[in-house]
């Protein structure tokens, strides 16, 4: 078969392994901008929240946000050491996000498979992370922490 100067030989696999092969690479696109869902749960008089899931939206994540009469308890039954805790608290493929945290850090979270910890958070509300941007640009420094299932944390990033 000859293809715009080039020549094709099939000999080495069948017609049906040619065509599966063909699909798969013309799906590729499609599977690769498939995008990570997550879902948001806030308490429904909190603003930044839905700041934060939109800015999630733009970076890549399909959310969906559930707004949660009880938070606490929620952030309990999830695991998230109360130290920890912020506005709003995402789950993505099994993995808990609480608070205001860079969408690079979930990345890297979601990129360690396995060896992920059980969540990652930004304590509080600091000024400048995304979702609490200021008009100034004024940030306060913070950590992205991790936290495992018995409540040990550390920081991640």
């Amino acid at each position: 078969m000859r293809i715009r100067g080039m020549t094709l030989i099939l000999k080495p696999f069948g017609r049906r392994t040619f065509l599966a092969a063909s699909l798969a690479v013309a799906a590729a696109p499609a599977l690769a901008s498939a995008q990570t869902p997550m879902t948001v749960y806030r308490d429904a008089g909190c603003g930044c929240c839905l700041k934060w899931a939109a800015m999630a939206g733009k970076a890549g994540f399909t959310v969906r946000v559930v707004d949660q009469a009880d938070m606490q308890a929620l952030k309990r039954r999830i695991g998230i050491p109360e130290p920890l805790w912020s506005c709003h608290t995402a789950m993505v493929e099994g993995r808990a996000v609480e608070g205001h945290v860079p969408f690079a850090a979930i990345r890297k979270m979601l990129a360690m498979g396995t060896k992920a910890p059980r969540g990652i958070a930004v304590p509080g509300m600091p000024v400048g992370s995304p979702g609490m941007e200021v008009p100034d640009g004024r940030r306060e420094p913070f950590d992205v922490m991790a936290f495992d299932q018995k409540g040990t944390s550390w920081r991640f990033a």
